[in-house]
């Protein structure tokens, strides 16, 4: 009985411990890809989102601070009288850089004054001369209408007997050197007319002779005006030591040196690929390796109709079989605004450029 009773059905036990395990490898194989799938789907909108407000800004770091620059030199040859600029010094527009020896010049000038007064002269002159002729025309028409009408008597006394052959002749004779003689007078004072430009009564300051003579001396008084040298537009004197007072200095010789820090700009040399949206007028951020931490404002002025290899000694040849594409870069000219107090910008600084294109993309540019 005792062993009837205890010997029936055992009572059913759960096995926790085995199925903890089953129900958290459950949970990671349904967690496991709705993890993996958000983690695509935020990879997605991060650069879905970056390339929607990417795109607007394009950054060069091949870019440089440029100025105007001029290369002083004269047109005209002579000795350097003084030279009241140094190394390094600041000068404004108008002020003298260099200075000839201005005697020569001013000889020049007086000798070719002297010449165009004495053409002066000789002109007034020769009018009076014309005139002069014109009086010896009309003396010698006299006497020629007079040696006629000798002529003509004795024409009708020869054949009567009234004066002999030899008195006939010599009237015949008289009367055709007379007409000769004032033939040339009359090429004489035309030939003096045509001097005179064609005309006796015209101011001798507009005739040809008198002109040529001006010029001499403009060409004079612009030489002696040369011969002192003044800064185009304010800037530095560089370069300054290699002309000394005394030495003489050629026509069109370089003296020295003058960089501007009016003009001033920076140009930039982007990727052809990256002037899709750049135009005139882009806001740009500028900032110098010379100073870091320091960004000057500025905008795009000019965008080149070329890229740098169009000018270049030997463009590149791309007719050859073995021809391999290389991007170009565009020349660009940024206007940078320089405020007082802003270090000196100087020229063949490396800078680095952001323009701001303005452009956003949206979705429709992927389709």
């Amino acid at each position: 009985m005792s062993q009837a009773a205890t010997s029936g059905p055992a009572p059913r036990i759960t096995n926790r411990v085995t199925e903890a395990p089953a129900r958290r490898r459950l949970g990671r194989a349904v967690v496991r890809p709705i993890m993996m799938l958000g983690g695509i789907a935020v990879v997605v909108a991060a650069v879905g989102f970056y390339w929607l407000t990417g795109g607007r800004v394009v950054s060069i770091d091949d870019a440089y601070v440029r100025a105007a620059k001029e290369v002083i030199s004269t047109d005209v040859s002579g000795i350097v009288a003084s030279v009241p600029v140094h190394e390094g010094q600041r000068v404004n527009k108008g002020d003298v850089l260099l200075r000839l020896d201005p005697r020569p010049f001013q000889i020049a000038l007086a000798g070719a004054t002297a010449n165009r007064d004495a053409m002066a002269s000789t002109l007034n002159a020769m009018k009076l001369d014309y005139k002069r002729m014109l009086r010896d025309v009309d003396v010698k028409q006299a006497k020629l209408q007079s040696d006629q009408a000798n002529y003509d008597r004795f024409a009708n006394l020869v054949k009567s007997g009234g004066v002999t052959r030899a008195e006939y002749d010599n009237a015949r004779f008289q009367l055709m050197a007379d007409k000769q003689a004032v033939e040339a007078l009359k090429v004489t004072a035309a030939v003096q007319l045509a001097r005179l430009g064609g005309s006796a009564d015209a101011d001798v300051t507009t005739m040809n002779d008198y002109l040529k003579a001006q010029a001499r001396v403009d060409e004079a008084r612009r030489e002696l005006d040369h011969a002192v040298i003044n800064a185009p537009f304010g800037g530095i004197a560089t370069q300054v030591e290699t002309v000394q007072p005394g030495m003489y200095l050629a026509a069109a010789t370089a003296a020295f040196g003058l960089v501007s820090t009016e003009d001033v700009w920076v140009e930039a040399n982007p990727k052809e690929t990256e002037l899709t949206h750049v135009k005139r007028g882009d806001p740009v951020d500028v900032t110098v390796d010379t100073y870091p931490g320091i960004t000057w404002k500025g905008e795009v002025e000019a965008i080149a109709p070329n890229s740098g290899s169009e000018f270049s000694v030997l463009p590149a040849q791309n007719t050859s079989g073995n021809w391999v594409k290389v991007v170009q870069r565009i020349p660009v000219r940024i206007k940078v605004e320089h405020k007082p107090g802003d270090p000196e910008l100087r020229a063949g600084m490396s800078v680095e450029a952001d323009i701001d294109t303005g452009h956003t993309r949206s979705w429709r540019d992927l389709f």
